[in-house]
């Protein structure tokens, strides 16, 4: 009786001790394939700390003060500005030293006056400044639509050929001087004038017979569509007289602005 007990349980012990060497031999063969696979990870982690070191180049590839794009405009703004009124200057040297060498001449009458007519100098006169605001904020909390309640490019568009309408000798937007190449862009909630962007209000400026710009903003459609939306969503709407101003003259390009077509 007790042998027939007892090869059971050796039987299951062989099994057990059977299944223990198999479960070794597939360990040893399985470790080599782990060591390459640990291999293959450690180089592609060393490649890709690699490629970060040549891509950062010694700075900081996530710094959080560039984080801040609106610092990071105004930054690029102000260098813009720099550019701007250093190329003026070398643009007012040569027509300096052009002016001289035509001095008294019939040539260097016409050159003063094509320099006045593009905007290259500064003027001065009685002048009518119109002001645009976007609505206040309390006006957006009522669900309006927010497209309605900014100023648009358009919208200081119109103003502007409403006061060359009315006779303007001279203009400026934000305080830049307009010339023929002028162009007002939209970026954002933001308008880029000579690539410097501005935050509203908005202030167009103009030297003139004041009556007569007076007279043309009234008399433009295109404003009055803008003052029914002042009266409708509160946009700011402003006109105010000066009886002398000084526009300063233009900084930066005379450069033809163009785009590529596709």
């Amino acid at each position: 009786m007790l042998g027939t007990s007892v090869r059971p349980w050796l039987r299951r012990a062989l099994r057990v001790l059977g299944r223990s060497r198999e479960a070794r031999r597939l360990d040893r063969r399985r470790q080599p394939l782990g060591r390459v696979l640990t291999g293959v990870v450690c180089l592609l982690a060393a490649l890709l700390v690699t490629i970060s070191a040549l891509n950062a180049q010694g700075t900081d590839l996530r710094p959080g003060r560039n984080t801040d794009l609106v610092s990071l405009v105004q930054s690029q703004s102000r260098r813009n500005a720099d550019l701007a009124r250093q190329l003026t200057g070398l643009r007012q040297d040569v027509d300096r030293l052009a002016a001289n060498q035509q001095e008294g001449t019939d040539v260097g009458q016409r050159l003063a006056r094509q320099s006045e007519l593009a905007g290259l100098t500064a003027v001065s006169g009685p002048a009518v400044t119109v002001t645009l605001d976007d609505a206040p904020a309390s006006v957006a909390a009522n669900g309006i639509d927010p497209d309605l309640l900014v100023v648009h490019e358009q919208d200081i568009q119109a103003v502007v050929n409403a006061l060359w309408t009315g006779g303007a000798e001279a203009m400026t937007i934000q305080g830049q001087r307009v010339i023929s190449t002028t162009s007002v862009k939209c970026v954002g909630n933001t308008v880029v004038l000579h690539g410097i962007p501005y935050a509203p209000p908005y202030e167009i400026s103009a030297i003139g017979d004041r009556q007569r710009l007076h007279s043309a903003l009234d008399a433009s459609n295109s404003v009055r569509i803008y003052r029914q939306y002042v009266e409708v969503y509160r946009l700011g709407y402003t006109v105010q007289d000066f009886a002398m101003a000084t526009f300063p003259a233009h900084e930066g390009t005379l450069n033809l602005p163009f785009s590529h077509l596709k």
